[in-house]
């Protein structure tokens, strides 16, 4: 059985998405970061890094994989689905889920922190994030020109990159004029097991997200 220590996040929903894809069974632990349930010495144990998600199959002796793009990738190996064996389409593939780890999932991380959690709002820093996610999305965007998705058929790379571009909203970083990334967007959350594995956890109410904000203020300060 596969366990997924998670929380109700973009890297979370990667791998809440790709579970419904695959439609195996699993059982989800909800940590709470407000509590910093992540930072515990039994869930660091597991996830040296402290952050979320983190994967357990019991069925290989309890093996832990932490970082949802290496958690992706495990999933894609040991069920056969959502990542080519071609040797290119399969570079082609990763490449772009490391674009999304190392590029759009930091710069709309820190456009939200900026914009929604941090306790002083600093025009500068907060223009530098947002400008960078959007020549983010610029880069998406023109690769999405003349394709349906990121890398031949539906794959990683589209739910790696999908609750990132989601969340522009609550980042407050604009998506206008980026009509052929809109056409992926709506086409990737069309998907039934997408908007079932944004579900999981089960998202927060109005009220649960006014205290949510509150309590990330003080833990960046802490």
């Amino acid at each position: 059985m596969l366990e997924l220590l998670t929380s109700e996040t973009p890297n979370g929903w990667k791998i809440t998405i790709m579970l419904e894809e695959l439609g195996v069974p699993y059982s989800v632990r909800p940590i709470s970061l407000t509590n910093r349930e992540q930072k515990e010495d039994w869930y660091v144990a597991l996830n040296p890094n402290g952050r979320i998600p983190t994967l357990v199959d019991h069925d290989e002796g309890d093996f832990a994989v932490f970082e949802s793009g290496a958690i992706l990738v495990y999933l894609a190996e040991k069920y056969g689905r959502f990542l080519s064996t071609d040797v290119k389409d399969r570079s082609r593939t990763l490449q772009w889920v490391m674009w999304q780890m190392s590029g759009l999932g930091p710069m709309m991380g820190q456009a939200t922190v900026f914009n929604r959690y941090f306790p002083e709002k600093l025009p500068a820093v907060i223009d530098r994030y947002v400008r960078e996610s959007q020549r983010l999305f610029g880069v998406l965007d023109a690769h999405l020109a003349d394709k349906d998705y990121i890398v031949g058929d539906y794959s990683i790379a589209d739910i790696a990159c999908y609750p990132w571009v989601r969340g522009h909203e609550w980042a407050q970083v604009d998506m206008d004029g980026f009509d052929n990334l809109k056409r992926w967007y709506d086409r990737v959350g069309e998907r039934p097991a997408v908007q079932r594995g944004l579900l999981i956890p089960k998202p927060p109410t109005a009220e649960e997200m006014a205290e949510k904000t509150i309590n990330q203020g003080k833990n960046i300060l802490s």
